[in-house]
């Protein structure tokens, strides 16, 4: 049946037509923050961001003008990407009403086979009538042939022997990917954060050559996968640009998680061998790994020399096999990398040259666009700089491939569970060389919450949803594949971000933002597609205000949800939600990066840390322990309901000072046994580690990004570690969860 016809209705005043321009952009005109309070967006805040959009607001007749543009965009013209699902494979065609025609098209599939065919316009299944300016226009259903493929295929299309139109077309399945063992069985995994994983091997921060021995560790166990903190790109700079979930580039990964000995070329290199084994490197990387907290800066610096040194002896006697796959890597890679090496040698080069270059918003105007005339000059200039770069993420590429096949040849079923950040710095890489991708005069936060109450500012700009969708969602695509390659789990932080995100204009406080939805079905077709083609579990991590409509939408497409103990909750009530309740499409875990570990929530240790680094005053600092108390209280109350405490243990929480043993495997066993489909425990759970690794909302007042596990990978399996261990395997095998 055909839909209803649509039009572009005038509007009646500038203020009006501000209004329908926002709704037309997908610009909220209002939220609900979490006391239940209605925001309603200033016309302002509507315009502001309808500007930094590229709509002209200037007049009433501007706005009126960019909306038939708009329009005409949307509805009548050919799009330029068309994303359809597997079972409804059709493109939308639109001419004016009692057009007729013979409509060729040709479709060049993403293998380089070319198919086509030919009907008239008249014969294709009428989807709608659209109206603008006392027009009328038919849009119908160009169908495509049934054996198309899934995957990224592109359409021309000719009416009476002319071109008409050419598009991206991507089609996608409707679900991502989930393996049989999940649909009727649960498992489990151990979370790290790798640059805080001990060993007697490393240089100070956690590696991927590290990930072999946790990974025996760990399936011995019964985990089925190793979950990590996200491996973005840093620039390693203390203590402002350590965040993994603020990183320089989504797309590449940070060279400190480099095993430098486990490089070829190390082997091959007498020179890399020698200063190695020096009494003064030896004592540097004793001294980085004795450090209470991860040396970023210093460990950087010191992979870099010795990387340096193997590139020298790559390009002097790399064999032609290794040469080959360099050269295989880079042109697989193509203009993505080309752009990040070459924003990292300038980097080095600017920086090197004037100490106060921080960032490239302090370089050169001539060196601040990838395409200008001094860049392409500094490409020829400084080749060898720029190939390093590439040879770095080559050597990462390798070992990263390596510890993902090692899992599964270990038998865990998911092997490496990883983590895609919410954005890139606005300081980085991905905003210099892709601009136009990113929205100017707005940045990304999230409305006040219990923690927030004026909002949060994220201080990165959000997405220009035009732009990506007009290019066939590439660079959105490429950041999921580049991840998804080397795992077979992938989280999605802030999941909303692909149906929504808070813009705040600039200068204006966070909690004037308003919200702006992006082109969601879209977005989660093409994850679907990646997730399948990669053979990759995805969960969205869905926390804080979500929509019924999201949670539907992400349960649609087989996305699991991402579940915390904490906040499980029933609201108004806040008692704990009991095990059963937990939905099965879903992860659930103890906490996260940002939240309290099992052992500091009892302790109050995250409160104490917000007192301590000034982010609670001292009425502020009594409500929350006056609240934790109660929490605790129906935390107790949930467990002995739920008979996982021995008979006779305390009651009341104020008689448990700390998580003993009882406790602690009460608490564990309440997650092992939830309805979830996959569990995630975390590493400080392990070991009962008091100590978040970010708290919100500090830089230099808390060790954010920095903290290391209590015990080294080697010591994992001895007598003092193994208790810990047999717990968690007993829970595991207990309950159904043990791969």
């Amino acid at each position: 049946m055909p839909l209803p016809p649509i039009e572009c209705e005038p509007s009646s005043s500038y203020e009006d037509a501000i209004a329908r321009a926002a709704a037309e952009y997908g610009i909220e005109r209002g939220y609900w923050d979490i006391f239940h309070q209605r925001h309603e967006a200033s016309p302002e805040v509507l315009r502001r961001i309808l500007e930094t959009l590229g709509m002209d607001v200037s007049s009433w007749e501007a706005v009126e003008q960019s909306r038939k543009e708009r329009f005409r965009r949307e509805y009548i013209a050919f799009p330029r990407t068309v994303v359809i699902g597997e079972s409804e494979k059709w493109a939308p065609l639109t001419l004016p009403e009692g057009a007729s025609g013979s409509i060729r098209y040709e479709l060049v599939l993403e293998s380089g086979q070319a198919v086509g065919g030919e009907i008239d316009f008249d014969q294709l299944p009428r989807e709608r009538e659209v109206h603008l300016e006392g027009r009328c226009f038919v849009t119908r259903r160009l169908l495509l042939p049934a054996e198309t493929p899934l995957g990224y295929h592109k359409l021309k299309i000719g009416i009476d022997g002319r071109a008409a139109g050419e598009c991206y077309l991507i089609v996608c399945p409707d679900r991502a990917y989930l393996p049989e063992h999940l649909s009727n069985s649960r498992a489990a995994g151990f979370n790290v954060c790798l640059y805080g994983v001990r060993s007697s091997r490393n240089w100070g921060c956690g590696d991927f050559t590290d990930l072999h021995p946790l990974i025996d560790w760990a399936r011995e166990t019964g985990f089925a996968f190793i979950g990590l903190n996200p491996l973005h790109v840093l620039h390693n700079r203390v203590p402002y640009n350590t965040s993994p979930y603020l990183p320089l580039s989504i797309f590449y990964k940070n060279p400190i998680y480099l095993d430098i000995e486990g490089i070829a070329e190390f082997r091959a290199s007498a020179c890399a061998q020698r200063l190695g084994e020096s009494p003064q490197i030896r004592g540097l990387i004793q001294k980085l790994r004795d450090a209470e907290f991860v040396e970023y800066e210093q460990v950087d610096r010191l992979k870099r020399c010795f990387l340096k040194v193997l590139y020298r002896q790559f390009r002097r006697g790399a064999d032609v096999g290794r040469r080959q796959a360099f050269a295989a890597y880079c042109r697989r890679e193509g203009d993505l990398l080309s752009k990040f090496a070459l924003y990292r040698a300038l980097d080095e080069a600017l920086h090197k040259q004037d100490r106060n270059r921080w960032t490239w918003w302090d370089w050169p105007k001539e060196y601040q666009s990838p395409d200008s005339p001094a860049c392409r000059r500094f490409e020829r200039e400084h080749a060898r700089l720029i190939e390093f770069y590439q040879y770095t993420q080559f050597a990462i590429d390798e070992q990263l491939t390596a510890a993902q096949a090692y899992a599964r040849e270990r038998g865990m079923p998911l092997g490496l569970y990883h983590d895609l950040a919410v954005a890139t710095d606005r300081c980085g890489s991905d905003l210099w060389a892709h601009r136009k991708f990113y929205v100017n005069g707005c940045r990304v936060g999230a409305p006040p919450d219990d923690f927030s109450p004026e909002g949060q500012d994220w201080s990165f700009p959000p997405p220009n949803p035009e732009m990506h969708r007009g290019t066939g969602y590439l660079l959105y695509r490429e950041g999921i594949r580049k991840i998804v390659e080397h795992g077979g789990a992938l989280r999605i932080d802030h999941v909303m971000r692909l149906f929504r995100l808070f813009w705040i204009p600039e200068d204006s406080p966070p909690k004037d933002g308003a919200y702006v939805r992006d082109h969601a079905v879209n977005l989660m077709r093409i994850l679907a597609l990646e997730s399948v083609r990669s053979r990759n579990v995805i969960i969205g991590e869905d926390l804080g205000t979500v929509t019924d409509e999201i949670r539907e939408m992400l349960s649609r497409f087989g996305i699991l949800s991402y579940r915390l103990f904490y906040f499980e909750k029933h609201y108004p009530n806040p008692a704990f939600k009991h095990s059963y309740e937990y939905p099965r499409a879903a992860l659930v875990s103890s906490s996260t990066h940002d939240l309290p570990t099992i052992a500091g929530f009892w302790t109050n240790r995250d409160i104490e840390a917000r007192k301590a680094a000034g982010l609670a005053d001292e009425p502020g600092y009594w409500r929350q322990i006056e609240e934790r108390k109660r929490e605790k209280q129906r935390l107790l109350d949930l467990l002995h309901s739920e008979n996982l405490l021995p008979y006779g243990y305390p009651r009341n929480a104020a008689e448990v000072w700390q998580v003993d043993g009882d406790l602690h495997n009460a608490i564990i066993g309440f997650l092992a046994q939830s309805a979830s489909a996959l569990l995630l425990l975390n590493h400080e759970d392990l070991t009962k580690e008091t100590e978040q690794q970010n708290l919100p909302g500090s830089t230099a007042q808390y060790p954010n990004w920095r903290r290391r596990m209590r015990v080294a990978v080697e010591d994992l399996n001895t007598p003092a570690w193994q208790p810990y261990a047999a717990m968690f395997r007993d829970q595991l095998e207990r309950t159904g969860r043990r791969s």
